[in-house]
């Protein structure tokens, strides 16, 4: 592990992207749940049951709490209360499941297999999940881009450590070639197979 993401405070990288989400699901339009996203195939609302049963699964690996009642990989696209109701209740379990995880914890329990890995790549993995969802929310409904640098960057750092082990299974597209002059968000974007530009025209 690089001395980057050692010393990064994790904790704060996983509070600002749950914050990332939770305000650009706020922003979205009335009408804008069913507008596409970068994900393809799936609309605005298919991305956040999508998003909120991640940090559930996240939370659940973590404390051995209750799991998301559905898969978060077969969202059914239609929500049966607010976007509130359904995001808000995954975002503070897992902030109170990692405000359980001490600083200085070695390996913690993940969702992913094999379900164990260090402390901040556990963190990463979750960090990473809720900001680029809040990404794909944010430009699937015209609002700006929600990857800080602070975010971006420790993720951008330590995320080829299980994103490339992953994509064997569908979990992250391939890659997209980088372009110089880009940031740590654009770069992050590229390396997750998401197009930086992309438009719901595109």
């Amino acid at each position: 592990m690089s001395e980057t993401a050692a010393r990064t405070d994790w904790t704060a990288v996983v509070s600002a992207a749950h914050a990332a989400l939770r305000d650009v699901t706020a922003a979205v339009p009335a009408d804008g749940w069913g507008l596409p996203t970068p994900c393809a195939g799936w609309t605005v609302t298919h991305v956040l049951q999508h998003a909120a049963g991640d940090q559930l699964a996240f939370a659940s690996a973590l404390t051995g709490g209750p799991g998301p009642e559905d898969d978060p990989f077969t969202p059914s696209g239609r929500l049966g209360g607010t976007p509130d109701a359904l995001l808000r209740p995954a975002l503070d379990a897992a902030a109170a499941a990692w405000a359980r995880v001490p600083a200085d914890a070695g390996e913690v329990a993940s969702p992913i297999p094999p379900h164990a890995f260090p402390r901040p790549v556990v963190a990463a993995m979750c960090a990473l999940d809720a900001a680029v969802h809040a990404w794909d929310i944010a430009v699937a409904t015209g609002q700006a881009s929600p990857l800080t640098p602070g975010v971006a960057e420790p993720l951008r750092e330590i995320a080829p450590s299980f994103v490339e082990p992953l994509r064997q299974y569908g979990a992250y597209a391939p890659a997209l070639e980088p372009v110089a002059g880009e940031d740590a968000a654009e770069g992050l974007l590229r390396f997750l197979g998401r197009d930086p530009r992309w438009t719901p025209g595109a």
